[in-house]
């Protein structure tokens, strides 16, 4: 809030809406009311900007200024000598450059249209995968850490690299710093547009203002290109960082410019902007809102019986673990999946029955997840008094490979043979497996007990399981508590299928039409089954594919998604888990590919007397993975069965070897 005689700041405040941009501006507007109670609503001029305020304007009245158009005049009256401008917002990313000419000053502005790669919505997204909270980004630096390839093109290619180099260990200020730097890097590439940034160059928005390691990575790239380009500093005793910088007040800076263009527009309309006060925008946030939505779609479910029945049908029976004697010796195979955003561990008895099982979702460090999930494993049997021999162990996943050497494991599973194995072993005669895990989905088409067809999204994590996850707590709401939050929803907003960041762009634009989280949340669910079948199976009549459907991977928990498949046209008969069905959803969704390695090593080692170290073939284990897979595949299986005898691995070693692996940066 400007005061117009003297252009002195009145009132200011910084705050995250939370998706909640009307509600946010509404006690925006009361504590300034309540703050300036001798200021009528008529001596005030409301000028608003940003990408939901043109949605504002109707309730409280005042006049929207493009976002651009705001920023340059921001500039061009507090900075006249600045010839360069970069702007990150939320979803947004803005480069100004300014050129003189004989007329005067003339500026360049691009933008990001379609894409929210390269904004503070990336980092927000990354920040929270890595469980940093936004008070610790004020922390994160850039200078001096090491920096790892990151794409920055696209959020979601950016967040699949972070996911892999997490997997390897890096630590987490290793992979904002490279963050940081893939963003910084696609911007002066494709926003500039082939211009130039001169000096000076401001920084302005939230995530430049907060995060100090994304100034210091604008600053290092700008002085490398100025070297490049040969750009002579106005003062060349002057340091490059001292002509790369973030002025005071540089998150207002469109709030800033809206107040200048309302200034200018006076002088030809002083009527230009009345403020109609918050109660019509209060009014508006507290009747129902569906009748200004468009394109709604009829809920998930009906009624209260509908969901019963559903419920029924569909919800994972629960499982009883296994109950050993004291002093029992309970001997088992280990299987572990690292995944993309949860690990999986299981213990697999010889007769192929689950003796116990633990799930956890990411914590940021798979060794670390992984010694968690071997605790709870073996606290399972020791807990009863008994004894645990491991005989073989096995790994799959995103961090197969890690968790193989830091276990000592027998081998590590290519994913999609262990969930065909794992499949065919507890689930005869299926025709597709449907696996939706954190960031990847799977289709495995079989026939005659062999794969036939494989898909798998190669390049966007295309609306699944993570983006469901991210989602609802960007929300407020637990990942587990989504299926229930999404039936209460009496109707939800028609996405359309396609990549993540575009679907993250369809929920600002809903949430500026007044959808609420519970009918958002929704309509993600109901875009799922187009995401699986028209987007990466690009398979538009599911009958040519079979009969029997499977639903694997940790998003087939979510009941939520699992009804909009249902529903999906891949068949009419379902049933539960275990009984002969068209589709069936395991007990142990999400744990499949934990299952099945340990399988795997079952049936070379269980069926001897003597020591499992001495009997496997590599002809009978071949033979056992060239049941289940193509040949191409079966290689990974088979390609470490020489190596030296391994230690079975337990909870004192795997900590033992993460304390190795951290002490040696690894």
């Amino acid at each position: 809030m400007v005061d117009a005689a003297n252009d002195a700041i009145l009132w200011q405040d910084y705050k995250r809406h939370e998706t909640r941009q009307a509600e946010k501006t509404l006690a925006f507007l009361e504590t300034i009311a309540a703050a300036f109670p001798h200021i009528g609503r008529e001596a005030i001029r409301l000028f608003v900007t940003g990408s939901g305020g043109a949605a504002l304007v109707p309730h409280i009245g005042g006049k929207f200024v493009q976002e651009v158009h705001a920023v340059s005049l921001a500039v061009e009256k507090r900075y006249p000598a600045v010839m360069s401008v970069v702007e990150l917002g939320g979803q947004d990313a803005k480069i100004i450059v300014f050129k003189e000419t004989p007329d005067g000053k003339k500026k360049i502005p691009t933008m990001n249209d379609k894409c929210a790669g390269g904004t503070g919505a990336v980092i927000d997204k990354i920040a929270t995968k890595l469980d940093i909270a936004q008070e610790r980004l004020g922390e994160m630096r850039y200078a001096g850490l090491t920096i790892h390839p990151v794409a920055g093109k696209c959020g979601v290619f950016a967040e699949t690299d972070i996911n892999s180099l997490q997997k390897q260990g890096v630590p987490a200020a290793e992979l904002l710093a490279s963050l940081f730097e893939s963003i910084v890097q696609q911007n002066l590439s494709v926003l500039t547009r082939g211009h130039t940034l001169r000096p000076t160059v401001l920084l302005l928005g939230g995530p430049n203002t907060f995060i100090p390691g994304l100034r210091e990575c604008w600053q290092h790239h700008i002085a490398l290109m100025w070297q490049e380009r040969g750009v002579a500093l106005p003062d060349p005793a002057r340091q490059t960082a001292d002509y790369v910088i973030t002025p005071e007040n540089a998150q207002y800076f469109a709030a800033l410019g809206a107040v200048e263009f309302g200034r200018q527009e006076m002088l030809d309309d002083p009527g230009i902007g009345c403020y109609r006060g918050g109660a019509a925008l209060k009014a508006h946030l507290e009747q129902d809102r569906a009748a200004t939505r468009t394109g709604a779609l009829p809920p998930l479910v009906r009624d209260s019986a509908e969901l019963a029945a559903f419920r029924a049908r569909y919800a994972l029976p629960p499982w009883e673990p296994a109950h050993f004697a004291p002093g029992e010796v309970v001997e088992a195979f280990l299987g572990i999946d690292g995944g993309s955003t949860s690990t999986k561990g299981v213990l697999l008895g010889k007769d192929q029955r689950v003796l116990a099982k633990a799930y956890l979702l990411s914590r940021g460090n798979p060794i670390q997840d992984t010694q968690q999930i071997v605790a709870e494993l073996e606290q399972a049997v020791t807990g009863q008094g008994a004894r645990l021999v491991i005989l073989g162990a096995a790994t799959t996943g995103y961090a197969k490979d890690m968790l193989r050497d830091v276990l000592q494991a027998d081998v590590a599973l290519v994913e999609t043979v262990a969930h065909t194995a794992a499949c065919l072993h507890y689930y005869p005669g299926t025709d597709v497996i449907v696996d939706v895990g954190g960031q990847d989905i799977k289709l495995i088409v079989l026939k005659d007990g062999r794969v036939k067809d494989f898909k798998l999204n190669t390049q966007c994590s295309a609306g699944n399981g993570y983006f469901l996850q991210a989602t609802a707590q960007s929300f407020g709401i637990a990942v587990e508590d989504y299926a229930d939050t999404a039936f209460t929803a009496r109707a939800m907003p028609e996405f359309g299928y396609g990549c993540a960041v575009f679907l993250q762009s369809d929920i600002v634009d809903f949430q500026r039409q007044g959808w609420k989280p519970e009918e958002i949340l929704a309509g993600l669910a109901a875009v799922l089954p187009k995401n699986i079948w028209l987007y990466v199976a690009q398979v538009p009549n599911l009958a040519v594919l079979g009969q029997r459907f499977v639903l694997q991977g940790g998003t087939q928990r979510n009941l939520a998604a699992v009804k909009t498949q249902v529903e999906s046209g891949c068949t009419s008969i379902v049933a539960n888990p275990g009984r002969s069905a068209a589709r069936s959803r395991p007990s142990a969704c999400g744990m499949s590919m934990g299952r099945r390695p340990a399988s795997s090593v079952s049936m070379r080692c269980a069926r001897s007397d003597t020591s499992p170290r001495t009997t496997r073939t590599r002809a009978a284990t071949t033979a056992r993975t060239n049941a289940c897979a193509p040949s191409s595949t079966s290689r990974s299986v088979t390609a470490r069965r020489g190596r030296r005898k391994r230690r079975r691995p337990t909870p004192a070693r795997l900590a033992a070897a993460c304390r190795s692996r951290r002490a040696t940066g690894g």
